[in-house]
This record gives C-alpha cells, structure tokens and sequence, in this order.
C-alpha cells in the first residue's frame, strides 16, 4: 500500500481527533459527506480496505497465539499485551468480582466474566477486568465457547499502562455495541465512573471517590461499598 493513501487516511484521523479534542466531535455523517467530496475518496476508502484486509489475517493469528496463560488484546490491528497487574489492582478486582458473582448466582440474573473472557466485536478484541451478561444472552453461550459478544456491562480497573485505552478506543467501542453500563475504577485515587448509554453514547452518570455506595442499573440491585472494594 502508497505511503501517499496512508498519508491521507492519517489525515483524516488527525481532523476528526482535532475536531474531538475542540468539542466538536464529528458524526458518522459529518465524516463520510467530507470523505465523499474529497477527489481522493476511491483512493481512501482502498487504502483503508488494504488495511482492514490484512487486519483479518493478523486477527487470526492471534487467535492462534492466545493461550489461558497469555493476556492480550487485539486492538486496531494490533496485539496489546498486559504486564501483571499491581496488588491495589488485584484487590479491587477480587473483591468486587466475589461480590458481584455471589449476587449475580443467587439471583440467577445471568454470567459473570473475569479478565480472561475474550469479548470479539467487529474490529477489536478485548478481555475486560469484568463484564456481565444477562441471563437470556448466557444461556445461550455454549460450555467450549472462546469468544463473546459484547456484554451488557463491563468494569475496567485502570493501571498506568491500560488507562488511555480503557478511556479511549474501549471507551467508543463499548458504546458503539451496545454494552449498557461501563464502569471505569482507579484503584490508585480510590474513584469509581459509572456510565450510562444514551443515544449511542456514553454519559457521565456519577462518580464516587473513596467512600459511598454505587449501584448497578444493568445488574438489577446490585450495590457495591466503596469503602470495602480498595485496599
């Protein structure tokens, strides 16, 4: 593939960046009427089938890499691997996973994932610190299953090296299939995000720091203790 078309492509992801970073985020819409009066659509949108081309090919190699003992991501063509994870970070995700998978058994409401449950959407693979999925959708997952839809919520617990993903392309990628309710902790400032989807996107519902009590909307009752989550 031309440097020259793989220029263009950066071009258009710099504007649509700039545009965001200026709260002016651009739709779908607004996006595709500008590549399609640009001379160099034809150009473009080849260049960008040249890439997501080979990108199917990475993929599944990857899928032939991963193991029960190797932590990774697929990310825009890319394999994103995890380092081990920082002890406030392990605490946070124990606690809050022997909670909420108590909760959720007892209630039969459905299935609860932890880290190594790799969550396949259209162009990305990602393995969440948790995620649930509801009852009518787990049934139907099979005992040799490997790979999953996008669950109706999922927690992210940061670390230095995951926190520009889990607030960047998880972020849109999340809301763009439908994961009802995303929660995004720092065990390191002891806060908790809690968001909602609307419209396609994701709103700011609440954040708590340190202390108070949170509760689920996709998990229906499910309340969690600020106070005995972080270590």
């Amino acid at each position: 593939m031309g440097g020259k078309h793989l220029g263009k492509i950066r071009e258009w992801i710099c504007f649509c960046n700039f545009k965001a970073n200026m709260n002016e985020a651009m739709s779908t819409s607004e996006i595709l009427e500008k590549l399609i009066k640009s001379p160099n659509a034809i150009k473009i949108i080849e260049a960008a089938q040249s890439i997501f081309e080979k990108e199917k090919i990475d993929r599944l190699k990857f899928y032939d890499l991963t193991h029960e003992n190797f932590k990774a991501e697929f990310i825009n063509g890319e394999i994103v691997l995890h380092s081990p994870a920082r002890l406030r970070h392990l605490v946070v995700s124990t606690n809050l996973t022997t909670s909420l998978h108590t909760y959720v058994n007892e209630k039969e409401l459905g299935l609860v994932g932890v880290e190594k449950m790799m969550i396949r959407l259209t162009r990305n693979d990602y393995e969440p610190d948790i995620c649930f999925f509801k009852k009518e959708r787990a049934n139907k997952f099979t005992s040799d299953q490997a790979l999953f839809p996008a669950p109706d919520f999922v927690v992210e617990i940061l670390s230095d090296s995951t926190e520009k993903i889990d607030r960047g392309i998880k972020f849109i990628d999340y809301a763009a299939h439908g994961v009802s309710e995303y929660w995004i902790i720092d065990p390191a400032k002891k806060t908790i995000e809690k968001y909602l989807l609307q419209q396609g996107e994701y709103y700011l519902e609440v954040k708590l720091s340190a202390e108070g009590r949170l509760q689920s909307t996709v998990v229906d009752g499910f309340l969690v203790e600020l106070g005995e989550l972080f270590m």
